[in-house]
């Protein structure tokens, strides 16, 4: 009688593990063609074409870091659009986070009719981006904008919402306060999930309502906010839709934000290579602000178990 020896074996159990990845590969062979023809590939021309000449009309010209110098050292609106979208990220933010924090504080103060309120709170997140913006064009009127007839109740002089520079990106900060549910229902969920044992006994010990909140809650769900800040600063950089629907960049470039220039560039004055050379840009600056974010993320961030 034959025995199979230990080198056989091996070689069986090794047959049969590259028949079982040739089969998991051969499941997943969709997602692998789709994410390698719409995501490594165009990344990858993207690089490409950010250092060629390339209206789309024409075949690309190779011009090396041209791009990339002339948007750095000569471009004056590439600075004026990246000012604009470090305001707006800074402010959106800043505010953006006290307030869904806020919010979700008071909602989790065992209020009646939770479940409504967080509908509340959610439904700005769900309706399309150009209908919110119609809906803000409306208030920011400064004719007949409900903002500026609520000032003029308390003898305010009408606000030139988005028809003046100085107003125009506050506006749309303002704005952005608008969909900011996504933030309340996650904090919510980590304020929820604080174990009261902790909250009483701190109220044992004489706690007032604010070293609650600074001394426990905020710490417990450090990594929440961190998780918020981290989306809302990847957000915020990449924030289009609202200038093209409602100013379209003015007035006098007032809101003219990083994404739509490199929109303009590419689609409108199909200035395909130099837009590619914004996008590089543009992730470069993302992926530095968001390791920065990441490496202080040890002196304030907690978690359990550390």
């Amino acid at each position: 009688m034959q025995t199979i020896g230990p080198a056989a074996n091996l070689h069986s159990r090794r047959e049969r593990e590259v028949r079982k990845v040739l089969k998991g590969l051969a499941f997943i062979s969709p997602w692998l063609i789709g994410f390698f023809a719409f995501g490594v590939l165009p990344i990858l021309a993207s690089f490409y074409f950010s250092l060629t000449t390339y209206s789309v009309l024409q075949a690309p010209r190779w011009t090396g870091l041209d791009n990339y110098v002339h948007l750095l050292a000569n471009d004056r609106l590439f600075r004026v659009s990246l000012g604009n979208t470090l305001y707006y990220t800074f402010f959106s933010n800043l505010i953006g986070g006290f307030v869904a924090l806020f919010l979700a504080m008071l909602l989790n103060m065992n209020v009646r009719f939770l479940s409504l309120y967080r509908t509340v709170f959610y439904v700005p997140v769900v309706v399309p981006t150009v209908a919110s913006a119609i809906i803000w064009l409306w208030l920011f009127n400064p004719q007949y904008g409900i903002f500026n007839f609520i000032l003029s109740v308390f003898g305010v002089r009408p606000i030139p919402w988005l028809t003046s520079p100085e107003w125009s990106k506050p506006s749309l900060v303002l704005m952005s306060l608008w969909s900011v549910g996504n933030a309340i229902v996650i904090f919510l969920a980590a304020l929820q999930d604080i174990p009261r044992e902790l909250m009483e006994a701190a109220e044992l010990d004489g706690a007032s309502a604010w070293q609650k909140v600074w001394r426990i809650q905020i710490p417990l769900i450090s990594s929440v906010i961190f998780f918020n800040l981290v989306i809302g600063l990847i957000g915020s950089f990449q924030v289009f839709s609202q200038a093209y629907v409602m100013t379209g960049g003015g007035p006098a470039d007032s809101t003219l934000f990083y994404a739509l220039y490199l929109y303009q560039n590419a689609f409108e004055f199909l200035k395909m290579g130099y837009a590619s050379a914004q996008a590089w840009i543009l992730f470069i600056i993302i992926l530095f602000v968001s390791l920065l974010v990441f490496k202080s993320s040890n002196r304030w961030v907690y978690y359990a178990g550390r």
